[in-house]
């Protein structure tokens, strides 16, 4: 490990043993889900929208999150393991997975990659089907296009959006639209995720100008 790295580690090792911090001790993975999510999507906005500074702390922020799990399941009791085996891990996958770097293998294209790479990953994780393992807490644009991404890549026919077997129901009706949304993005190379941030960044632009130009309200209070 770098030095940098390597005096994370320590710092993390010292917050979570006795004499350390109380907070740090009685964290859980269960209990650091959050922080995760947070911090992954502040690393976004840094990408999208922040400085060179920001991006740098902002994965500093994510590497702290993978630190910290790893100190966590190095103290089960029953099955510990470090961050060395997650970085081993992680390296053994890359390698599996990239017999046109690290084996004999041709390259192709990078599509031919990606399909060799879900190909591999499916066989080796013993998945029954290519949809298996994309997770279901995923945002639901996310997670729609992931899907579609996936019956792409296996060469199946992507269905239309189901119809709403209500046609009263607002609900239903709004989902197979935003389905319908996802699969177009899928179709057209567009991340969803991202061109959705984007819009809704423009929106909340125009929103505060208006907001700014709007006549001083007297008499409501926005609560």
């Amino acid at each position: 490990m770098t030095d940098g790295l390597i005096r994370l580690v320590q710092v993390m090792d010292r917050l979570r043993s006795p004499g350390g911090c109380p907070w740090d001790a009685e964290q859980t993975h269960e209990t650091l889900v959050r922080f995760a999510l947070e911090e992954t999507y502040e690393l976004v906005d840094a990408i999208e929208n922040g400085t060179r500074e920001d991006l740098r702390e902002e994965l500093g922020d994510v590497l702290l999150q993978v630190v910290f799990h790893a100190r966590v399941a190095q103290e089960h009791p029953e099955d510990p393991f470090t961050l060395d085996e997650v970085a081993n891990g992680v390296a053994d996958k890359l390698i599996e997975r990239h017999p046109h770097v690290f084996a004999d293998a041709e390259a192709g294209t990078a599509d031919e990659v990606y399909s060799r790479w879900e190909r591999i990953k499916k066989e080796t994780k013993r998945r029954e089907s290519v949809f298996d393992g994309v997770p279901l807490d995923q945002p639901a644009l996310a997670r729609a296009q992931k899907i579609a991404s996936r019956a792409d890549r296996a060469g199946v026919v992507l269905p239309g959006a189901p119809a709403s077997s209500d046609g009263d129901d607002a609900a239903a009706r709004i989902g197979a639209e935003l389905l319908a949304l996802a699969v177009r993005a899928q179709a057209a190379g567009v991340d969803a995720e991202a061109a959705l941030r984007a819009a809704t960044r423009a929106f909340e632009g125009a929103a505060r100008d208006a907001e700014q130009q709007r006549p001083a309200d007297t008499g409501r209070s926005s609560d």
